[in-house]
């Protein structure tokens, strides 16, 4: 599942950064923030009307994402603890 199709509040866990081309700093940036295997993420709220930022917690930080950039993020739903 794509993280920009995660569902408002559900645990999820990153699975991968997708490129969308040879040397994507776009996909690179995301992987330096922390969106890396393994990682839990949230989405805690979307934009105006459901559309973009979308605000992404992972770990104890929170991004302001677009969609397009967070649709480069692979991630797999977790049982809440």
């Amino acid at each position: 599942m794509r993280l920009s199709d995660l569902p408002k509040g559900s645990p999820a866990v990153v699975d991968r950064v997708d490129d969308a081309h040879a040397d994507d700093v776009i996909a690179q940036r995301l992987r330096d923030l922390g969106f890396v295997a393994g990682e839990p993420v949230r989405l805690v709220a979307y934009g105006p009307m459901g559309a973009d930022p979308l605000l992404i917690q992972i770990g104890s930080t929170r991004f302001a994402l677009r969609r397009n950039e967070a649709s480069r993020v692979t991630v797999r739903m977790q049982e809440a603890a």
